[in-house]
């Protein structure tokens, strides 16, 4: 009987090992595949959308527990905005935001408080052109649908959506309304990040074939800082990484998806939960018998054009902070974390690059004087515009601050966002997708094209000026 059963084992490997050899292969043995809702009659794609232009952006601010405020604060620094109102259910939130305006000179706002549902009388107002999302995880979607449909632009806190439903109405709603959805991811923005895809654009790494990125943060000190303890309650309630996108994000725009290529399917494998339910336990002495989902996942991911990506997450167990950030190429590598650096075969490097060609080799990363010469001469023309004001406004060391910049910038130039709602949706969707595969014994699982056929409408990530 034992040995019936490695037969078949190794014979399911043995074909998906087969399957994966060709990149025309849609569907695996075993693989469950998903639906893509026929869209609307009538609608169309947001792929390069470009809204009319707004010289003075009016801003709402719905959620003002951790990250709100931190927004309000950056937003006073960006020309050519308005802060109309702010919402969040405590009204001791929203004085204390209401005191960053005063602190930079700025008007009190309305403010919207005392009720679960006073954020849609923020979001029906006629004065406002931008709503900011930064609630919990559960409202994020809600509150962006109704937002479009009210008219307005909306910019969501990661993860923006939490179900292929939820994903879904976000793209049909965007679509149909013509408005604006974006995910505030802001690792995007990272100085070593977009360097580094700088240089991949411009080909010093070849070809690129692996990405990976994670979010590895160790959230011992923040548990109790959660209203009403959401973000624990969710990871004892689902299973999977559910908080993938600062790792993601990168990762696919390194790889070009729904700009030249499409993540076909991923495989998802965890670790038992043993951090979880102690946590639990000392947050509200209770027993957490049925907690889901494990301390640590990994989840491998397949393109259309077979590039591959791993993505992780761990914020349980105490590691250093990561969040992997690696890509390969056919004539380079790149790594941040643990240690930044760049390895390149000799003749990739440019000629105004002071290069040691005796005692350079990819097996080792170029020296400190080599890498920061590069860095300075791929620096991205957003970080030369932005970096030194980012880096004192502040916000993860500048990175929130050019996200949001960047949101402004475009919306006034009525410019294509540097990420639209399919960028959202698809680094999202690795929420219900990872889940369903470890709940399926690890078995791949298809990723919707939340494009609809318009994946390889673009040829390569730009972004607008």
């Amino acid at each position: 009987m034992k040995l019936f059963f490695k037969f078949n084992l190794l014979l399911i490997i043995a074909t998906m090992m087969f399957s994966c050899t060709t990149t025309s292969e849609k569907v695996l043995p075993q693989m469950i595949t998903t639906d893509v809702p026929e869209r609307v009659a009538g609608q169309t794609d947001m792929i390069q959308f470009a809204a009319e232009p707004i010289s003075t952006v009016r801003v709402g601010f719905i959620g003002l527990g951790m990250r709100g405020p931190g927004a309000v604060q950056r937003f006073t620094h960006i020309p050519g905005v308005e802060i109309v109102a702010l919402c969040d259910l405590r009204t001791e939130r929203v004085d204390y935001a209401q005191e960053i305006l005063r602190k930079a000179g700025l008007p009190d706002a309305i403010g919207y408080s005392g009720d679960v549902n006073a954020w849609k009388e923020l979001c029906e107002r006629d004065d406002i052109d931008l709503v900011y999302v930064a609630t919990d995880w559960d409202s994020h979607a809600e509150i962006g649908v109704y937002a479009m449909e009210n008219g307005k632009h909306v910019a969501i806190e990661v993860p923006a959506a939490m179900s292929l439903e939820q994903i879904w109405d976000l793209v049909d709603t965007s679509e149909r309304t013509r408005k604006h959805c974006m995910q505030l991811e802001n690792c995007v923005y990272d100085f070593f990040e977009l360097t580094t895809l700088n240089m991949a654009q411009q080909g010093l790494f070849g070809e690129i074939i692996h990405a990976e990125g994670s979010y590895i943060h160790d959230l011992s000190a923040f548990w109790d800082s959660y209203w009403d303890n959401w973000r624990l309650n969710y990871n004892e309630k689902h299973r999977g990484d559910v908080y993938p996108t600062h790792g993601i994000g990168p990762a696919a725009q390194l790889l070009n998806i729904h700009r030249g290529d499409k993540m076909n399917y991923l495989v998802s494998v965890d670790t038992k939960p043993l951090m979880g339910p102690e946590i639990v336990k000392e947050l509200s002495d209770r027993e957490a018998s049925d907690f889901r989902n494990g301390d640590h996942t990994t989840t491998i991911i397949r393109t259309e054009k077979g590039k591959t990506m791993n993505i992780q997450h761990n914020v349980m167990t105490p590691r250093p902070y990561s969040r992997m950030y690696q890509l390969t190429g056919t004539k380079g590598f790149a790594n941040k974390y643990p240690m930044e650096g760049y390895a390149l075969e000799g003749s990739q490097l440019p000629s105004d690059v002071e290069v040691d060609h005796e005692n350079l080799n990819a097996h080792s990363f170029v020296s400190q004087e080599m890498k920061t010469a590069l860095m300075e001469k791929y620096k991205h023309p957003i970080h030369r515009e932005l970096e030194e004001k980012a880096k004192t406004v502040g916000g993860h060391g500048g990175m929130d601050f050019i996200m949001d910049y960047r949101l402004i910038y475009c919306i006034q130039n009525g410019l294509p966002l540097d990420m639209d709602v399919y960028d959202l949706a698809e680094w999202c969707s690795l929420i219900p997708l990872t889940e369903i595969s470890l709940d399926n014994g690890s078995i791949p699982v298809e990723i919707p094209d939340f494009t609809r056929g318009s994946w390889d409408k673009v040829n390569g990530l730009q972004f607008a000026y």
